[in-house]
């Protein structure tokens, strides 16, 4: 007695749970059904297995049905796919997301259920409007599936439909979408070797596991297979309230079409993504007081038991984080990571109803922090971050070449765990970061004095960046002799990053609607912006703004990167013994020094941004300041002399004698086609032209003349006697006058072409007169030198020569 009372609660518990899989009861075969269908035990027979969740799954034999009850008929539903499984070279892997759609089911005519695609690009601000009427009639959302009805139950009155071609087969609802499957070269799926695996059901969501396979005239064997976890995931009856973007805070956000009585014309908005973060309701009066309250749920992430048990740790502290952002907006212990319960046979990893750290046993460098949100309020429904394995060679790379000067453990290949741990812990916050909103801000390392970087006591209380959302990876701008610690080395969640969650997050329980909402938080933007230009959100790093550029720190680039320099000069003689190890064919040396190289073009780069560009500040009307400003004219010299002391004097530095004899360097080429390429961009009509235009925007901008005369002084100076930089140095005043000559005779260089806005302008002028200049200057040295170099200056004479000539000749 005692057993069978156990295996009672046994089987009810396993059924409120809704994963059991037992035989459907068999219904009465003299139901009433509507006209033309079966009885329900003729679809439904006693050989069913079922499964109770959002839909009653049914399956029988080879086919799948759903039992749909009245109540989710229109009601909205995210479909969300990702791979399972992929073939090696895929550049997919399992836990990518490959689609996503909004979808709702609808009882159609003729005994139909159809399944429509939801298009939310347009909205109304009242659903009681006029507009509302007309919006009405002109979004018909498209029905992407039909499902004839074959039986109701009738003991739920569900109706019941079968599903398994829509699965089975390539619909793209539930398939990859058609750009994925162009640019993966996927043709015909074959439908015989295409299937269904399983479909399980929960409460708020459906997961379905299938396997298909596609012709593919790249893979050796004609055809690649996929396995796909589709999930069909509740959306909320009531959606969360909007939260409309403000382009001075960074989140991601989806766009729609706002249409309104009272305005007279239609309103582009976006709404930010961001999870649905409320105090409990017994906890109102507090929060509103200002005292810190845990949210009604809890953002969870799990992390991945395929991750190596060292680093679970490391991946979850970076999660747990994120709490003293969350403070800023008014919750403790708003977010968790946990590590996955292995033991538990109800949890999924496909299951979206579960965020997941995912870890991907893969080559590639990276990861990455995806979100899906309703469409309708940006409310963010669930997240797999991606992490690769190698993301850990990408760090270990990293903080060698910027911290290997600084921090003794960074000074070998295989990194002690703890410091790979703390290295894993801040990409995980930042990928963290990007699941609960938040976008990049690359101007953030802007906001620090560069002289701050090196100050022990300020940088290791502050950070030596206002957001872990930027690319500022470690401070390479402190010297040893600051003895830093890793506190002032290392990224970490700083004062942007805890405004931006602020923002976002608050709970505003007195506004009336998102639109009151949005007035209150402009204002709060406004008078914060005012107070703290640090919190200045600089965007990707897109467009000319040189304060917001990946990969860069401080507040100016030529100070920094001439520290950068400092601590390269450092680092290169040591890379042969800190690469070592057993038995390596020097591939570490080759690897470390080509990361050196690129982080020294970073520094160049960060630098030459200065030139011909403007600042941009984002503002609205309230504020006070203009939004584009040239770069100061003292940074744009400063510039120019950074790339000729650090590159037109040729950085032999960078490529010692015992490096090159191990690894086979080409260092003439590298550094001559680096040379070759600034100044193609120097002195390209381009470059003059933005600095013409910034001439007639503002007084006191640097001219045309001012740049290419500074631009002679840093190429055109008195040979070293060095042998190999006087190489170098012939080589660059060629190329200087090479680039001269395509500036002035475009049409020339490119017969049959049209001249453009810039080559049409004074730039050309400019350029003739400084030739001019030049040639004079050509002549006295010419004259002032002997032997090889008087050769050098005689070639260039007849080559300016050549070029004036051409420019003196009549065209017909």
């Amino acid at each position: 007695m005692k057993k069978l009372f156990i295996l009672l609660i046994m089987l009810t518990a396993a059924q409120q749970h809704g994963f059991a899989q037992t035989p459907e009861k068999k219904a009465d075969s003299t139901s009433t059904q509507p006209k033309g269908m079966q009885p329900y035990n003729k679809i439904i027979t006693d050989k069913a297995k079922s499964k109770k969740g959002l839909f009653t799954v049914s399956q029988v034999d080879t086919k799948f049905y759903f039992q749909i009850p009245d109540s989710l008929f229109n009601r909205y539903m995210l479909v969300v796919t990702r791979y399972i499984a992929t073939p090696e070279g895929f550049g997919d892997f399992g836990g990518e997301k490959a689609n996503e759609q909004t979808v709702y089911f609808e009882k159609g005519p003729n005994n139909n259920v159809f399944l429509r695609s939801l298009q939310y690009k347009q909205d109304v601000r009242s659903s009681d409007s006029a507009l509302a009427k007309a919006m009405a009639g002109s979004n018909e959302n498209p029905i992407v599936a039909a499902f004839p009805i074959k039986t109701t139950n009738p003991d739920t009155g569900n109706i019941v439909v079968e599903i398994t071609d829509v699965f089975k087969k390539d619909n793209p609802v539930f398939s990859l979408e058609s750009k994925q499957k162009t640019e993966k070269k996927l043709t015909s799926l074959a439908d015989d070797k295409s299937f269904i695996e399983g479909i399980d059901s929960y409460p708020i969501n459906i997961e379905v596991k299938t396997t298909k396979t596609y012709a593919n005239t790249a893979a050796s064997s004609g055809s690649i297979t996929l396995r796909l976890n589709t999930s069909i995931v509740l959306l909320p009856k009531t959606p969360m309230r909007k939260r409309f973007a403000d382009e001075r805070v960074g989140y991601f956000a989806n766009k729609y079409v706002l249409f309104d009585d009272e305005e007279q014309r239609a309103q582009t908005k976006y709404i930010i993504q961001r999870y649905r973060l409320e105090p409990k309701d017994k906890d109102l009066k507090k929060y509103l007081k200002g005292e810190l309250v845990e949210p009604k749920k809890q953002i969870v992430y799990y992390i991945d038991p395929a991750t190596p048990k060292k680093w679970r740790p490391y991946l979850i502290a970076g999660i747990n984080d994120w709490n003293k952002a969350f403070e800023a907006a008014g919750f403790k212990n708003a977010i968790i990571g946990k590590e996955w319960p292995e033991n538990d046979p109800s949890m999924s990893l496909e299951d979206a109803r579960y965020s997941v750290v995912r870890y991907y046993a893969s080559e590639t460098p990276n990861a990455y922090g995806p979100r899906i949100s309703d469409p309708r309020s940006g409310e963010i429904i669930e997240s797999h971050v991606g992490w690769y394995h190698n993301v850990m060679k990408l760090v270990q790379r990293w903080y060698m070449i910027q911290a290997g000067p600084l921090d003794a453990r960074a000074r070998k290949m295989h990194l002690d765990d703890e410091l790979m741990g703390q290295l894993i812990r801040f990409v995980s916050s930042h990928e963290i970061g990007h699941t609960i909103g938040l976008r990049h801000n690359m101007g953030a390392s802007s906001a620090t004095p560069v002289e701050k970087l090196r100050d022990k006591k300020w940088v290791e209380a502050n950070g030596h960046t206002v957001s872990i959302m930027d690319y500022a990876r470690f401070n390479y701008v402190a010297q040893p002799e600051d003895n830093i610690s890793p506190e002032g080395i290392y990224p970490r969640i700083g004062a942007y990053d805890k405004w931006a969650i602020k923002w976002g997050y608050s709970y505003f329980s007195k506004t009336d609607d998102e639109f009151e909402e949005e007035k209150l938080l402009h204002k709060m933007t406004t008078d914060s912006l005012t107070a703290n230009p640090k919190l200045w959100f600089g965007g990707e790093g897109k467009d000319e703004d040189p304060r917001s550029q990946k990969e860069d720190i401080g507040d100016d680039a030529v100070l920094a990167s001439d520290y950068g320099i400092k601590n390269l000069k450092r680092v290169v003689p040591n890379l042969i013994e800190w690469t070592y190890q057993p038995n390596d064919p020097y591939d570490n040396l080759s690897d470390m020094h080509k990361a050196v190289v690129k982080q020294y073009g970073l520094y160049l780069y960060h630098v030459l941004k200065y030139i011909g560009s403007n600042y941009i500040t984002k503002r609205t009307v309230d504020e006070k300041g203009i939004v584009y400003q040239a770069v100061p004219k003292a940074k744009v010299k400063a510039a120019i002399g950074y790339v000729g002391r650090q590159l037109f004097e040729a950085p032999l530095w960078m490529y010692p004698q015992d490096i090159e004899q191990l690894i086979g360097l080409k260092t003439t080429d590298q550094i001559s086609e680096q040379q070759n390429q600034v100044l193609n961009m120097l002195l390209s009509s381009g470059m003059l032209y933005n600095i013409s235009l910034k001439t007639m925007q503002s007084e006191g901008a640097y001219t045309v003349p001012e740049f290419l005369n500074d631009l002679q002084q840093t190429v055109w100076v008195k040979f070293s006697g060095n042998e190999k930089q006087d190489f170098y140095r012939r080589s660059l005043q060629r190329g200087y006058i090479e680039k001269l000559g395509l500036l002035l005779l475009p049409k020339e260089t490119e017969p049959g072409r049209a001249l453009n806005t810039a080559q049409r302008s004074d730039v050309r002028l400019y350029g003739k007169q400084h030739l001019l200049k030049l040639k004079t200057e050509v002549a006295k040295s010419m004259n002032a030198s002997t032997g090889f170099n008087k050769d050098h200056y005689e070639n260039i004479l007849l080559e300016i020569d050549k070029i004036i000539t051409k420019l003196d000749k009549p065209t017909l």
